[in-house]
């Protein structure tokens, strides 16, 4: 019996244990959603293209498999490239699947067509445009397998709709992969992990930095097992917040421009300091090259591209993150590595104090994310947007046995609402908390609708300043207060939006009116919107 190649596309989402997808139908993607239809694989509209891409990235971090987003061809792809660009920065795995024009249509600028494998070509792992049906099933296995293995990443296939449509005899999956000039290094040298054993031995003021590639790996058992046999002191990025629970004694908290002194203190004072699954950009080590100088560098990285592009290494190792750690621990622990007690007690000394300072006049941001993290199950998912929201929300969000989730590497604002659908679909029975600036939640507040034809259980809390926050910071420090372009005057009134939609809101504007608000926030049946009115002054850190 004949298969179409829409068939096929379907039947392949189904051998990959695809469960849930994201997407947005048009003409050059009707023959799968057709096929689609008789499939059990559940579908989420979302109201624009890029809010597919960003649903799948939260769905694909939150239950660590591959996520899988839909559109059509022209602007639908297009609309989708700021996510893929996203997830290519933040390593999140996710495929990508365009309709395109006929394949005979293809470079004659018919309507809605675009090169769109050779525009995502900078920030995709790979991209496949398809030309035959019978290539399909190789296709899907190999994306699949591109995408979430060695360095995760998104991973496209352009589809032409008549290779949709067309039919081959019969549909054969393939049972495993062989991409020619596609291994990655995964053990990771003998000898450079045995040099770095000896290294941390020797050290006097040793520091390990945890990255994102800390959770791509699923190494965070195995980093909290070095954490806690060594007792070296831990500093993470802002894709690493989580890989140690924030309250945990050795846990300094996030370095950088936005981080916090103890952690700042402590990177810029070490001898040794161990990256794992970190490529420290501009924001978490500002001069790089500066601290490399004083202290060696140890480098775990599973692309080898990013060893020692910002900084440089002493002792490179390449290698799966998790199985490197393994290797580390035990030859650490032959080694008898034990951190020295009194650089523990100085790093000790830097970490400012867990305090919450209540004002005395609207909601302090960071009070109110202190409050939520106390109210908040141990294994709850907080996403954060981009601006001054995601910094309270990375330094003040006490991470227990759950996860925080935000747009690193890329900065995309409008990422927290769609990521939070993709990881509350992922995980159904965890509380997911969405936060955002009241500029950030205007590029995304047509999702609500997604969420509540989903009927998902999904809090958002809007902090208002009626300001383009962190953008006013920038122009009030850099150039002598002369604010442009960040007044956000003629926003809508955000609680009669969410009743626009059927969802109930709140809206305070004092410290004193917040913890009963959290509790009535959590507590709610069913989505519920936060807005917190916030001061247009009030800083970062």
């Amino acid at each position: 019996m004949s298969v179409t190649g829409a068939e096929i596309m379907v039947k392949c989402l189904e051998k990959q244990g695809v469960k849930v997808l994201f997407g947005y139908p048009g003409a050059a993607i009707c023959p799968f959603y057709d096929a689609l239809r008789d499939s059990s694989i559940r579908h989420v509209l979302v109201r624009q293209e890029q809010n597919a891409g960003h649903a799948a990235s939260g769905y694909a971090r939150a239950s660590g498999k591959v996520g899988v987003c839909v559109v059509t061809s022209g602007p639908g792809a297009t609309n989708l490239i700021t996510a893929i660009a996203s997830a290519y920065m933040d390593s999140i795995p996710i495929v990508a699947i365009t309709g395109q024009v006929r394949s005979d249509l293809l470079g004659r600028d018919v309507f809605q067509e675009v090169d769109i494998t050779g525009a995502c070509e900078p920030f995709t792992k790979y991209s496949y445009l398809v030309k035959r049906t019978a290539d399909l099933p190789r296709v899907f296995r190999e994306a699949f397998h591109i995408a979430s293995t060695g360095r995760p990443g998104p991973v496209l296939i352009d589809i032409p709709v008549d290779v949709q449509q067309q039919s081959i005899e019969r549909f054969s999956y393939p049972d495993k992969v062989d991409i020619i000039g596609y291994k990655p290094s995964l053990n990771g040298h003998a000898v450079q992990i045995q040099r770095a054993a000896e290294a941390i031995k020797k050290a006097s003021r040793p520091v390990i930095c945890a990255g994102g590639g800390v959770f791509s790996a699923k190494a965070v058992e195995e980093l909290r097992a070095l954490v806690n046999e060594t007792g070296i002191p831990t500093v993470c990025t802002m894709m690493g917040i989580g890989a140690l629970p924030t309250a945990h004694p050795l846990n300094l908290g996030m370095l950088g421009t936005h981080g916090v002194k103890g952690a700042n203190t402590a990177i810029h004072q070490a001898d040794l300091i161990l990256l794992c699954g970190a490529r420290v950009g501009d924001r978490a080590m500002a001069a790089p090259d500066q601290i490399a100088k004083h202290a060696k560098i140890i480098h775990i990285d599973i692309d080898p591209a990013e060893i020692g592009k910002n900084m440089p290494a002493a002792i490179p190792i390449v290698g799966d993150l998790k199985l490197v750690l393994e290797k580390l621990r035990a030859d650490v622990r032959e080694a008898g590595v034990t951190c020295p007690a009194d650089w523990v007690q100085a790093c000790m000394a830097a970490k400012e104090p867990y305090t919450r300072h209540f004002s005395t006049s609207l909601v302090n941001p960071k009070a109110l994310i202190g409050l939520l993290s106390d109210r908040l199950r141990e294994d709850s998912i907080l996403v954060a947007d981009v601006g001054q929201n995601q910094i309270w929300s990375a330094n003040h969000y006490q991470v227990k046995k759950g996860r925080f989730l935000t747009s690193g590497g890329m900065g995309t604002m409008g990422y927290s609402v769609p990521a939070a659908i993709g990881a509350k679909m992922a995980c159904p029975d965890r509380q997911v908390v969405a936060v955002c600036g009241d500029g950030s939640f205007q590029m995304q507040f047509m999702e609500l609708a997604t969420l509540c034809c989903q009927g998902l259980d999904l809090k958002i809390i809007v902090m208002t300043n009626h300001r383009l926050g962190m953008v006013r910071e920038l122009q009030d420090n850099g150039y002598g207060g002369r604010q442009s372009g960040v007044d956000l005057a003629g926003s809508p009134d955000f609680i009669k939006l969410a009743e626009a939609y059927g969802i109930p809101g709140l809206r305070i504007s004092s410290d004193a009116q917040a913890e009963g608000t959290v509790e009535a926030l959590l507590n709610a049946p069913g989505p519920f919107l936060l807005e917190c009115q916030v001061d247009e002054k009030e800083p970062s850190l």
